[in-house]
């Protein structure tokens, strides 16, 4: 079966920046698809250039069997794009209004607009509020409110950037099985997010990206094993001088701190490794604020590839 998206060193600059620099992906159908990256990291770029909505500087890509720059009007057609944001202008709509505008937007047959915004509320859960204003909304509604409107030519492909921001837990985990329901009904789903969580939780597999560039893809639970140790965190004032007293300790695998009192030690027995952290702080005349202990996590993944962390730039 062909990829749902494949990109072939795909680049887009702004004047003298690379945004995103030669990014090769490629996304089966059926999949739940993360691109997780610090903010800046090129994911929206990425996903506007997949959209038709900007033009690579360089390099090529193929959405659902059609070039992004020569069959843009096709790809249209079989791609639904949730953004970030919408405009204020549509906060004035009701529910049903908003869908039906954005159904004209995506050609639907007229004869099949209301039927279809009916369904595609009724999915989400809205149907009951379907004639109050999107401006009465909270966050969470006007998210699945999103969702309807991108699902309602019933595309092969969903693209979701950062659909759960500003949610709070309870509605970004309604909003995860929202997206899971969507690809048991066979809709693939790219999805761009910088929480750690929602990437584990949801994508069958995900590509690390940073500054533009292709860190890492795979699964997430073989990506997690391949930091190939357990995780030690450490707050200390005297970040720079613990590092120093840590790195010649032959049970440190490695160690990197952030520049705000946090240090990551990876050690191969965590148990054994937080008594001998604080024996090796205190005969070097150091305080540790706080120990903390862990199995490997997405940050982690993160941290081993780039040298820095992703959860910072949250």
């Amino acid at each position: 079966m062909p990829a749902i998206i494949e990109t072939d060193k795909l680049a887009r600059s702004f004047g003298p920046n690379r945004v995103v620099d030669g990014l090769d992906l490629r996304v089966e159908a059926g999949e739940i698809f993360g691109l997780l990256g610090p903010n800046g990291a090129g994911k929206t770029t990425t996903i506007r250039m997949l959209t038709t909505l900007l033009a690579p500087t360089s390099g090529t890509a193929r959405v659902c069997g059609f070039d992004i720059g020569r069959e843009a009007r096709e790809v249209r057609k079989r791609v639904g794009y949730v953004m970030q944001e919408v405009p204020m202008a549509l906060y004035a709509l009701t529910a049903r209004e908003r869908v039906e505008m954005e159904a004209s937007l995506y050609h639907v047959p007229k004869a099949s607009v209301s039927a279809r915004a009916t369904a595609v509320l009724d999915v989400v859960g809205l149907l009951g509020d379907a004639d109050r204003r999107f401006r009465t909304f909270s966050g969470g509604m006007q998210k699945r409110l999103d969702l309807a409107c991108g699902m309602l030519h019933e595309p092969q492909l969903l693209v979701l950037d950062e659909p759960t921001l500003g949610l709070d837990v309870q509605s970004r985990h309604h909003m995860w099985d929202y997206v899971r329901g969507l690809q048991g009904r066979g809709v693939s789903v790219l999805l761009a997010t910088n929480y750690l969580d929602e990437a584990d939780r949801l994508c069958d597999r995900l590509t690390i990206i940073d500054n533009g560039k292709m860190v890492v893809t795979g699964v997430p639970a073989d990506l997690k094993r391949t930091v190939g140790a357990d995780v030690v965190q450490v707050s200390s004032q005297s970040e720079q001088a613990l590092l120093s007293a840590l790195e010649p300790q032959p049970w440190v695998l490695r160690s990197a701190g952030n520049g705000a009192g946090e240090v990551t030690v990876h050690v191969t027995d965590g148990a054994s490794a937080i008594p001998a952290i604080m024996r090796v702080a205190t005969d070097a005349g150091l305080t540790l604020d706080r120990v903390t202990y862990s199995q490997p996590t997405l940050d982690d993944v993160f941290l081993l590839h780039t040298g820095h962390e992703l959860r910072p730039t949250e």
